[in-house]
């Protein structure tokens, strides 16, 4: 509290103020001039804000960058204020933009509870499912909510397909209420189930010397070239999960953000590619891409379901987690048409390895008691 002592001929007055912090005070401020906004304007900025580049946010929200640009520009005219900074060829938030990011945010988690509380009282005949995959699910994804919806009609579905790092801040940021990937983060305080086997092989041009060939030592793949996802891609991780020791030894040529891309530098010559099995059924089926019969291969990973530890799910998204719980192994397997019986030399031992292994099966069976 802030006390003006004002003096006068006949007699002294006292004011008393109260004392506020300037962030209060842009943060009224900013209050104040949310009442001309549209929800529009706020994701917009929201996703400019996140990116720190507009170009991003265009793409992100399916739009053009002047469209981005001139929802900005209105936006910061309500606010009075500069929301972003150019530093060389950085691009900042000011202060007035931190806050009205905060403001935003806090917005945005409102209407999501208030959506969770409506999708709660219709239960799991309604309501938005929001579900975020990585770039390999894409390829059967769709039809897996497809096949969940014909049980559950009335439902609409929102479906993001991300490369690793977009997929993991979508979760951080709380934009979808389920995640889908192949390596859970460690850094972040998540549910992770496994429900599907998830098995990478090895892919080559059919007219490669390699083609055909039975029980080719892991070690002749030192030899080849590879044309590869980006490092940090859940694909590399998995490479380098998979070839252990052997991953510097091998000749990575070339490396694409692409997996439609790494396909057809495949087919026209430039190397062989390790890729998820669940990508290459219409390739394989075409014949534009064998399976190489090489020892250790198919190398099972696990397909996991990923979720906030602290959110509460609404009732569409439990229903669907309870779904790939006890159908979703099977059903991929059906839609991609790869398993046990079209592996490459499935007589081999490891062809008989149960798909998920023990302690992927003990973590589901612990997240099926907490549903």
């Amino acid at each position: 509290m802030t006390t003006l002592g004002l003096s006068s001929p006949k007699e002294n007055l006292k004011l008393s103020i109260p004392s506020i912090s300037f962030s209060e005070y842009m943060r009224g401020s900013m209050l104040a001039a949310m009442k001309n906004i549209t929800l529009r304007q706020l994701r917009v900025f929201a996703a400019a804000a996140r990116h720190k580049n507009f170009s991003r946010a265009a793409v992100e929200l399916h739009l053009s960058q002047p469209a981005v640009s001139t929802q900005i520009k209105e936006f910061a005219n309500f606010v009075g204020l500069p929301l972003f900074e150019r530093i060389g060829r950085k691009t900042y938030l000011t202060a007035a933009g931190d806050e009205m990011l905060h403001c935003a945010n806090a917005i945005s988690q409102v209407l999501k509870e208030a959506e969770d509380a409506v999708a709660q009282l219709k239960g799991v005949t309604g309501g938005r499912l929001n579900v975020a995959v990585i770039s390999a699910g894409d390829y059967f994804f769709p039809r897996v909510l497809a096949a969940f919806g014909e049980s559950h009609p009335g439902i609409e579905f929102n479906l993001t397909v991300h490369n690793r790092e977009s997929l993991l801040r979508h979760l951080a940021d709380n934009l979808t209420d389920l995640a889908v990937m192949v390596r859970p983060p460690t850094d972040m305080d998540t549910v992770a189930v496994p429900f599907a086997p998830h098995p990478y092989v090895i892919v080559a041009p059919p007219s490669h010397p390699l083609a055909g060939m039975r029980q080719i030592p892991r070690a002749a793949l030192n030899h080849e070239r590879f044309v590869q996802r980006e490092q940090g891609s859940d694909t590399w991780n998995s490479m380098h999960e998979v070839f252990g020791r052997q991953f510097p030894r091998l000749n990575i040529a070339m490396q694409i953000r692409s997996t439609e891309t790494i396909k057809q530098a495949v087919v026209a010559g430039f190397g062989l590619a390790f890729l998820s099995a669940h990508t290459i059924s219409l390739d394989l089926k075409a014949g534009n891409l064998v399976v190489l019969d090489v020892q250790g291969f198919p190398a099972l990973l696990n397909w996991y379901l990923v979720h906030n530890r602290t959110k509460r799910l609404p009732p569409v998204a439990t229903a669907f987690k309870e779904f790939l719980l006890s159908e979703g192994a099977s059903l991929i397997e059906r839609l991609v048409q790869f398993g046990p019986g079209s592996w490459p030399g499935e007589t081999r031992a490891h062809a008989a390895a149960p798909p998920v292994t023990a302690a992927a099966r003990a973590a589901r069976r612990r997240s099926a008691r907490q549903l």
